[in-house]
């Protein structure tokens, strides 16, 4: 189970058009904090479902995020018009061998958030 996975449950329990939720909220729900960055960016909140795992919590349940409020720290998951759901990220054959061949040649410095998204670009009127 990933850390995920509850929030994909609870959405998937209520089964309603649209779960209004406060990020405090989605905490109780993972029993977690959120990453800074879902405070922080927007883009956090794509439904694009390589940005990140959680984005998969709730496509995979069915909704999509709207109404996305950074400052009110809320978040609308509206019921998906589509039945196509992303079950899990491809990934390429052989993958552990990939990048184990790379193993302890990257640090990442201590105040590099790696859960920022890496440049998307919302336009607000998107909704």
């Amino acid at each position: 189970m990933n850390k995920y996975e509850p929030l994909q449950e609870h959405l998937e329990n209520w089964g309603i058009e649209e779960v209004p939720m406060d990020f405090s909220e989605i905490e109780r729900v993972l029993k977690s904090k959120l990453p800074p960055s879902a405070r922080k960016y927007r883009a956090w909140w794509s439904n694009n479902p390589s940005n990140s795992v959680m984005t998969y919590s709730w496509l995979n349940a069915g909704y999509r995020t709207s109404q996305v409020s950074l400052e009110g720290e809320r978040v609308v998951f509206v019921k998906s018009e589509s039945d196509q759901k992303p079950q899990s990220k491809p990934v390429p054959p052989n993958a552990s061998q990939l990048f184990g061949c790379m193993k302890g040649t990257v640090t990442v410095s201590v105040d590099i958030d790696l859960t920022e998204p890496s440049g998307e670009v919302w336009n607000e009127e998107q909704e």
